[in-house]
Parts: structure tokens; sequence; C-alpha cells
């Protein structure tokens, strides 16, 4: 499945109105699946001396970089303590 593995987070459906058509006319424009910037990462983490292997968002990455690869790894459950 598409879904990050640090953020949990998964496509969403975005519609298509503007506020105008909305107000005039019914005019029907469907929805639109708008998916997630997943990347393939192979991660080193120096704590466990270890290449990870997965599928992070772009959020992901930046959550990261801000808080560590081991702690960040750990918080979502890809590495053991």
């Amino acid at each position: 499945m598409k879904t990050c593995a640090i953020t949990k987070k998964t496509s969403l459906l975005g519609g298509g109105y503007s506020n105008r058509t909305r107000a005039t006319k019914f005019n029907p424009t469907g929805t639109v699946r708008k998916h997630l910037n997943l990347q393939k990462k192979r991660i080193f983490v120096p704590e466990i001396n270890k290449f990870i292997n997965i599928k992070i968002s772009t959020q992901g990455m930046r959550t990261m970089k801000k808080n560590g690869a081991y702690v960040t790894l750990l918080k979502a459950g890809l590495i053991k303590a």
C-alpha cells in the first residue's frame, strides 16, 4: 500500500469545485486522487550499525532530518530498541 512508513499518511481525494460553480449551477467535475511524494530510501543508522530500506514521504524525510534517523525509526516502530 502507498503509505509513508514514518508519518503513516496515505493518499487523499480532492474535489474539483470552485465556490462560484457551487453558487450558480450544478456541474460535477469529479474527484481526483492525490498521491504522496513517496521515495524508496536506504538509510544507515549508526546506533545499530545497519542499513534500512523504507518507503518514506518527503515530509517524513524532513522529520527524520530534524529528529535524527534512530529516534524517528524507533518511534515509528521500524526498529527495536
